[in-house]
């Protein structure tokens, strides 16, 4: 939404906008731009907007809603703005998967945008080479991150349906977002929604490693490419190599290069890459892209190093994007104390949907710090993901646990126990009360003292 903001006015809309809290990097994102966000109250509507475009995070009870609909204002969801104001007409590529989908819609606008296509893209995130996540170009060619999360209190099909696709990738599927669905089975079926409308003359790629996505493929309306690591697929990677700086893979009898690391990332790069052959870019072209790639903020990015210890923030929040993350950095810094430092904070990991598999996840760490539970009151008692139970399974596993409420006790505690190459993944959602930067000032005020 931020990022949208940040665009339309740069198209000379005037912006303005509510939520409940925003936290960096969306918060300095907009204060950079002159967007003025204010708590939500019927006032900032007193001025009779053209139109109010209403978050999917709004509910039935909020000041401004309610306004909206007394007043008769005229409103609509994000999808529906950017299906009929922005998408028609334009070639649209939806980056879509449970995990990976920021990344890889983040590389394949950046791809286009190296090799001078101009795309206009919506990403959910800040890409480092983009400096934003919206942009509305006179490009034939329209990046979007397809998000399967509903689209507002007034219609609950997935974001996803809205974006008038030519092309679609699917990375990956697996049950998320406990608050919109059921069940693993409803997820498929949005899924399919999305299929159905990929015309003719467009493309399906989807992973043909994800059991999960595979029954969805049996469709004859529009092409259909598999991809992945196995031997089903029609775009095959092998040849994996990971190192300090970056992985490798083979694709055909051409080597390519990414900086990131791990398997997700080469899955994410493999779709990428396919995606940037659809709209004519060549090997070469794709090469020089991924060399000047500089990642997503909130991606496992470095926030600092101080003492010898290197803060990284992710916004992994499921057991397999937690999972991925601690592997690849595994990878990345071979030998030194991953520690993870994990905020329950999603709609499914507040839950108990994952409780074993959180466990599981967590436990690549070699020290694992579990703050409370977001917004515990909204999740019914029977549902609550148990942190009891989580601390016991993870030192059953013979990993080192604590369970420590708020980010200044955790903050407390990792700055008196870590030591010099440890490195701090933080692993949350949401802004997790500033714990990357008080970490950081903890760790530098106990160098300080050491000296």
């Amino acid at each position: 939404m931020a990022s949208v903001a940040a665009a339309l006015k740069e198209r000379g809309i005037a912006v303005s906008g509510s939520d409940q809290g925003i936290y960096p990097p969306m918060s300095n994102f907009l204060e950079e731009r002159g967007i003025e966000a204010r708590p939500f109250d019927e006032a900032n509507l007193a001025h009779k907007p053209n139109l109010v475009v209403i978050g999917n995070a709004i509910s039935r009870g909020n000041p401004e809603a309610e306004y909206v609909l007394e007043h008769n204002l005229a409103y609509c969801s994000l999808p529906e703005l950017l299906r009929h104001r922005f998408l028609q007409g334009k070639r649209s590529l939806v980056v879509c998967g449970t995990h990976g989908k920021t990344t890889a819609a983040s590389l394949l606008a950046w791809l286009l945008e190296h090799n001078g296509l101009n795309p206009s893209f919506l990403i959910g995130g800040i890409p480092n080479n983009l400096g934003q996540g919206a942009r509305f170009t006179d490009s034939d060619w329209f990046v979007i991150e397809g998000d399967e999360y509903d689209t507002a209190f007034f219609d609950k099909r997935s974001k996803f349906v809205h974006y008038l696709p030519e092309a679609v990738v699917i990375n990956n599927l697996e049950f998320d977002h406990a608050d919109i669905f059921g069940s693993l089975a409803e997820i498929q079926t949005s899924f399919r929604r999305l299929i159905n409308i990929v015309p003719r003359n467009g493309l399906l790629l989807a992973n043909a490693d994800d059991a999960n996505l595979v029954p969805l493929l049996g469709i004859d309306h529009c092409p259909v490419r598999r991809f992945g690591l196995g031997d089903n697929s029609d775009d095959l990677a092998s040849g994996l190599a990971f190192s300090e700086s970056g992985s490798e893979f083979r694709l055909g009898n051409t080597t390519f290069r990414i900086p990131m690391i791990g398997e997700l990332n080469v899955r994410n790069a493999l779709a990428a890459l396919l995606l940037a052959r659809y709209t004519g870019l060549s090997d070469e072209q794709v090469q020089s892209g991924f060399d000047t790639f500089k990642g997503i903020q909130r991606r496992m990015e470095i926030r600092g190093e101080t003492g010898g210890v290197t803060v990284i923030d992710d916004f992994a929040h499921h057991p397999t994007a937690i999972r991925e993350t601690l592997k690849a950095l595994d990878q990345r810094y071979p030998g030194r104390r991953v520690w993870a430092i994990f905020e329950p904070r999603s709609n499914t990991t507040r839950r108990n949907h994952f409780q074993a598999e959180l466990a599981e996840a967590l436990c690549l760490a070699k020290r694992v710090v579990v703050a409370e539970i977001a917004r515990l009151e909204q999740v019914p008692e029977g549902e609550r993901l148990d942190p009891a139970r989580l601390m016991e399974d993870i030192r059953t596993a013979g990993t080192k646990a604590d369970y420590l409420p708020t980010a200044d006790e955790i903050v407390t505690h990792v700055t008196a126990q870590a030591e010099p190459g440890d490195i701090l993944c933080v692993l949350s959602n949401g802004g997790f009360g500033n714990i990357h930067q008080k970490l950081l000032a903890a760790l530098a005020e106990r160098s300080t003292k050491e000296l």
